[in-house]
């Protein structure tokens, strides 16, 4: 039994043509799971009963099943422990921001990226995340916090490049009509550098951010901290990213975690503002969020963000500092990790 979620619009009305419906049924159907996330088959009332019937035996109406949750102490961050149907997890966070409401999703069970400041990495890649699965983590986040869900951020476990087709189907029901129809310009997808995906994306011309993981402004450090950098080398990576502003027109965000000791020095700063020199787009600083099992910390003292930010700032390079939130329940940048449900079960 598969997660209908999983299913295109196009594919569901496919499904249900063969079984001699008509058309419109598919955009009730897809009202019922993306708008209104039932989850029970018998309160579709304006389906036939026979066809609710057929589809109760075809499809379930989740991928997920909430396992865990913890609440930080602001409560303005909730982290879910997800329970998928193999028995691995993945967890997801709801924060509430000024402007709104996000929901951090995975969309791998686990990541082969092997950034070694990042606790996602650790175990290694299992699998890609369904569209369904994906979906059902802004819908169990929406459903808990009884809140309207207005941003979402594929910032969680994984790499969504590499799991590019899903991530469209995703984005697609995200963004619709027929489902919580939130606008592309809140939406951002993070990537730790993959080319070949960044330009694929570029070609969609989406008006969406894209997030790039730099955290190094040179090839040989970054190689250390960022392996996908031996494989896509800065030079292709910031072909990659000019190609992509000149495509879609959008400013793209350069993510960089700063490393006590590692890459915070004022000549790393030098080195970042001339890599992005010309390039529409801002830096996001990140001071290193503690992870079990990696032994980097943020700047310290901490004045030394206040003059990496001011280095950038004075060569012209538009800087932010991330508002970190949830560090207390490992729910910030780099702390979302794989986990397996038989652990908590």
């Amino acid at each position: 039994m598969g997660n209908i979620k999983d299913l295109s619009l196009a594919q569901i009305k496919d499904y249900l043509v063969r079984m001699n419906e008509p058309p419109y049924r598919a955009l009730q159907v897809a009202r019922w799971v993306f708008q209104r996330g039932c989850l029970s088959w018998e309160e579709m009332t304006d389906l036939p009963k026979e066809l609710r019937a057929e589809l109760k035996e075809q499809f379930s109406l989740t991928g997920v099943t909430l396992w865990q949750k913890q609440v930080s102490r602001r409560g303005d961050t909730v982290k879910y422990l997800l329970g998928l149907g193999d028995g691995q997890a993945v967890e997801a966070v709801f924060m509430r921001h000024r402007y709104g409401r996000t929901v951090c999703v995975s969309s791998q069970v686990g990541c082969r990226m092997g950034c070694l400041f990042c606790a996602s990495t650790i175990g290694g890649l299992v699998r890609n995340l369904s569209p369904g699965e994906m979906y059902d983590q802004v819908m169990v986040a929406q459903r808990d916090a009884g809140e309207r869900v207005s941003h979402v951020v594929l910032m969680g476990t994984g790499e969504p490049l590499e799991n590019y087709e899903q991530v469209m189907v995703f984005l697609e029901h995200l963004t619709a009509p027929y489902g919580l129809h939130l606008s592309w310009r809140h939406i951002t997808i993070s990537t730790c550098g993959v080319v070949p995906g960044i330009l694929r994306l570029a070609e969609r011309r989406l008006p969406l951010t894209l997030a790039v993981s730099l955290h190094a402004p040179n090839d040989e450090l970054r190689s250390r901290l960022v392996p996908v950098n031996r494989r896509y080398p800065l030079k292709e990576l910031m072909a990659a990213c000019r190609e992509y502003v000149r495509l879609t027109r959008r400013r793209l965000t350069f993510e960089y975690v700063l490393l006590d000791g590692v890459n915070d020095s004022v000549s790393c700063a030098r080195e970042l503002a001339y890599l992005v020199r010309g390039l529409l787009c801002h830096v996001n600083l990140i001071p290193a969020n503690p992870v079990p099992d990696r032994p980097f910390v943020a700047p310290s003292p901490p004045e030394r963000v206040a003059v990496f930010k001011r280095v950038l700032e004075r060569a012209g390079v538009k800087v932010t500092m991330r508002r970190e939130l949830g560090a207390d329940i490992d729910a910030a940048c780099g702390q979302l990790r794989r986990r397996v449900l038989g652990l908590y079960g």
